[in-house]
């Protein structure tokens, strides 16, 4: 897809003492980023602790600010449900690319594509850079299947939308009339492509 988830009341404030250093952990493990395009705001929350290189990978295009500029381009609707489906975008044609970086797949990180969720797009598995997809609906067909023929190590799940998935259905149901880049992407890409103003950490 690349274009190249007691005891008594004299214990309780020792406790509390504890368990809210690790709350505040367990937040700030899960970075949220606000991508801001022409078509309105969408918020991910990453899995920086299920899917560290991912994310990690994800949030260094974010802090280059190598996203703005850039546009989702795909709009991949499923036969027979074309509410259903998954919206591609990633860095401008002119920006440089950070190297690939390895394959966490669905079965590593116990992630998977469901409603909202945020994965990476690739080509074979370690070629992934800076292209992203969000799916509109359950996509269980993109999560790691072992066993199964060919390349079945699906895609890099890494995080989930928190706000903002009515912009991800409206991207969706655009005009998909573009250029395909392969014969795969024929029928899939948006025209025009909606541009993604701005990617920043919330």
């Amino acid at each position: 897809m690349d274009r190249v988830a007691i005891g008594r009341r004299g214990l309780l404030g020792g406790a509390g003492l504890l368990i809210a250093p690790k709350a505040r952990a367990g937040a700030a493990s899960k970075p949220k980023v606000v991508i801001q395009t022409g078509r309105g705001m969408i918020v991910v929350e990453l899995e920086a602790q299920k899917a560290p290189i991912t994310s990690a990978n994800f949030l260094r295009y974010v802090d280059a600010n190598r996203y703005d500029g850039g546009t989702i381009y795909r709009a991949s609707r499923d036969v027979g449900a074309p509410s259903h489906g998954t919206i591609e975008g990633g860095p401008s044609d002119f920006v440089r690319r950070f190297p690939p970086i390895p394959h966490e797949s669905t079965r590593m990180t116990g992630l998977r594509h469901r409603t909202g969720t945020i994965s990476l797009a690739r080509n074979a598995p370690g070629t992934a850079t800076g292209d992203f997809f969000i799916c509109a609906s359950p996509e269980p067909f993109l999560d790691a299947h072992p066993g199964a023929p060919g390349d079945n190590l699906g895609f890099a799940a890494f995080g989930q939308v928190v706000q903002g998935m009515e912009i991800v259905r409206t991207i969706l149901a655009l005009p998909t009339h573009g250029k395909a880049l392969t014969p795969m992407m024929k029928g899939q890409m948006l025209s025009p492509p909606v541009p993604i103003i701005s990617m920043k950490r919330a």
